[in-house]
């Protein structure tokens, strides 16, 4: 186990999430918010010397780093980011329980957007700021970002390789170019762009500076903060339609404007998890637009805000323009069916991802075809391209960690007495990195009422979930910090 090269890694890590802390301390001291600019200058030194100290250990770091030393640093470095990027919320008395503060910001970066904060309006702008700007931070993967600017590993591109598969969504991860550096900032390089064409369309549109930042970090980071208790339902039609738009941008495959910028175009209409997407969120805005059909006066709200509801829960944003828990049965369904899909696999969304479902349809399809057909050869295909049996059986297995960590997080939080509905939909809003739920954690709702083992439960399913389940389970696993003989 290289535990020196783990440490190095981590400090690069704290120093990025400290100095990203920089723009809020500013807008503190610009409100006159002394203590809230005090607990995240107390915070930011507490990462530095963290940072420092792990660098000291990691002195002359050897370059050997495997697929189990890439697992446990991503997972420590979520941690750590958790632990200790919440400090300011609690430093300032504005989230004044460490657990919750906890909580808010493991949502954030995770992009979960679940929340235990019943009036965010109470909290100062900084705040604000960080909390939303976590979810940027959390969309695209902060290794990605470490990845794209600093030169880790030197020759060794494995190293590079088994940082970004344990931190990106998805099946499987592949280079966009033959450098993993260089995908990095590919990767990087749209979703900042995607970001800067949100924000001016946000401005545009005559939304507050302030609130287009932070919705812009939000919709990016497919996360769900908002900056007032109705979320985006106060904004105009105009921002409501544009974040809907954003929204299905940033849950495609990132590699699919890759392709776009090579001119590939052919290759992106052909793209099989791209076309499944697109038709499931077109099916299921037509289904609750016309169950919602009588709740609305026109037809053009009706559509409006059936898109945004479809959209923001597939793409795991979380964000709300009304309250949807009052929507039909049949909705609310399809809404919590729409949870356990996600986005594509590649993008800043979460949930099982449709890559996934893909595959799984296809196994299924096989299964039945050797069935009839027992003596001929079945090839799984996704794009024209055989998907090798490697990548089915890690689906397979994906899936039935899934659900049995569902099970689990469901009965231990239901020690708490909420009704069986709003337990699932926290255990799946969380897992899928969604917010929202159904019941007393919906749109209008937040977590605060849970107790502390479910918050500690509920972490771990954000974690998880955003992590693609086997980092998270590595880093509690005995035989993984074992030294290799």
């Amino acid at each position: 186990m290289n535990y020196k090269m783990m440490g190095r890694v981590c400090s690069m890590i704290l120093v990025i999430t400290a100095t990203f802390m920089i723009p809020s301390v500013i807008l503190e001291l610009v409100d006159g918010e002394r203590r809230a600019a005090l607990s995240f200058l107390i915070t930011m030194a507490v990462m530095y010397a963290v940072a420092i100290v792990l660098a000291l250990l990691s002195l002359r770091a050897k370059r050997d780093f495997y697929a189990r030393e890439g697992l446990i640093t991503v997972s420590l470095s979520w941690l750590l980011m958790g632990a200790l990027g919440c400090l300011p919320l609690c430093l300032s008395g504005q989230v004044p329980r460490y657990i919750d503060a906890f909580f808010e910001i493991v949502s954030g970066f995770t992009t979960t957007g679940a929340s235990v904060v019943a009036m965010p309006e109470a909290l100062s702008r900084g705040i604000l700021l960080w909390r939303s700007f976590t979810h940027w931070l959390g969309g695209m993967g902060v290794l990605v970002f470490l990845l794209a600017l600093v030169p880790l590993n030197g020759k060794n591109e494995g190293f590079t390789m088994h940082l970004l598969r344990a931190e990106s969504p998805g099946p499987d991860v592949g280079k966009l170019v033959p450098k993993m550096r260089q995908t990095a900032t590919v990767l990087y390089a749209t979703y900042l762009g995607l970001s800067v064409l949100n924000l001016i369309f946000l401005l545009a549109g005559g939304m507050p500076t302030f609130d287009a930042f932070c919705t812009m970090f939000g919709t990016a980071g497919t996360g769900g903060f908002g900056v007032r208790s109705d979320s985006l339902a106060s904004y105009s039609p105009y921002i409501q339609t544009v974040t809907t738009v954003f929204l299905i941008l940033f849950g495609i495959n990132f590699s699919c404007y890759y392709l776009l910028l090579l001119r590939n175009v052919r290759a992106v209409l052909r793209d099989e998890e791209l076309r499944m997407y697109l038709c499931i969120v077109a099916a299921s805005i037509g289904l609750v637009a016309w169950n919602i059909r009588d709740l609305y006066d026109t037809v053009g709200e009706t559509l409006r805000h059936a898109a945004f509801q479809v959209v923001s829960i597939l793409t795991t944003a979380g964000f709300a323009t009304t309250d949807f828990d009052l929507w039909p049965s049949l909705s609310c369904v399809i809404l919590l069916t729409l949870m356990f899909v996600g986005a594509c696999a590649g993008s800043t969304g979460g949930g099982f991802k449709v890559s996934r479902l893909l595959l799984l349809i296809k196994g299924v399809r096989r299964n039945i075809k050797q069935m009839v057909q027992p003596q001929k050869i079945q090839v799984i295909r996704v794009n024209k391209k055989p998907v090798s049996e490697r990548i089915m059986a890690n689906t397979n297995a994906y899936l039935a960690i899934y659900v049995l960590i569902v099970i689990a997080s469901t009965l231990i939080v239901s020690l708490d007495s909420f009704s069986p509905i709003t337990h699932f939909s926290a255990v799946l809003a969380c897992f899928n990195n969604i917010g929202p739920g159904l019941g007393a954690v919906g749109p209008t709702q937040n977590y605060s009422g849970y107790s502390d083992l479910s918050k500690l439960v509920l972490i771990f399913d954000m974690l998880a979930g955003r992590l693609e389940i086997i980092p998270v389970l590595v880093l509690f696993s005995p035989k993984s910090w074992k030294r290799s003989k």
